[in-house]
């Protein structure tokens, strides 16, 4: 596991506290704000919630396909873009 910088942006932030089991606090991140990148971390999200419909229209927002594959590799694909 990653260790916690206060450098990373947001999404990085949200992507952590997600994977620390902590949904609540990284959807706070994401929710509010206005960009495809939070967009599709927000989809993530809700689709790990088993919300699948607002899922879909997170997915809309951020461009993307609604993704089929497995939470954690989408958590992993999400990591990687965010952080190269």
């Amino acid at each position: 596991m990653v260790n916690y910088q206060e450098s990373w942006s947001p999404y990085l932030k949200a992507l952590y506290w997600d994977k620390k089991g902590d949904w609540e606090k990284a959807h706070d991140i994401v929710q509010d704000l206005e960009s495809p990148e939070a967009s599709w971390i927000h989809a993530y999200l809700h689709r790990k919630e088993g919300d699948e419909w607002n899922a879909g229209y997170w997915y809309r927002r951020a461009g993307k396909s609604i993704y089929t594959g497995p939470l954690d590799q989408e958590w992993e694909e999400l990591w990687k873009h965010f952080n190269p």
